[in-house]
């Protein structure tokens, strides 16, 4: 075979796994976007600002947190010294 016939072969490879892949992933989006609408369909109402609102106080880290991330470091230190 000539350099000619393999490039045109090479080339009709390449251009029949493009269009596959590019089929394929058209596909996917179809079925994604279909399965979220689907899905939002199904899912429960909207809750309202009131009860999105988590029941506890979130004001920054809790000092038990603190505590212990403070013993760890403290244990890592002493232990790789």
């Amino acid at each position: 075979m000539d350099i000619g016939a393999l490039l045109t072969t090479a080339g009709n490879l390449m251009l029949t796994g493009m269009v596959g892949v590019f089929v394929f992933l058209s596909l996917l989006i179809g079925a994604v976007t279909l399965m979220s609408k689907l899905a939002s369909k199904f899912s429960q109402p909207e809750l309202e600002a009131s009860q999105r609102t988590p029941s506890f106080k979130s004001q920054g880290v809790p000092n038990e947190h603190i505590a212990a991330i403070s013993a760890a470091i403290a244990q890592y230190k002493t232990n790789n010294n």
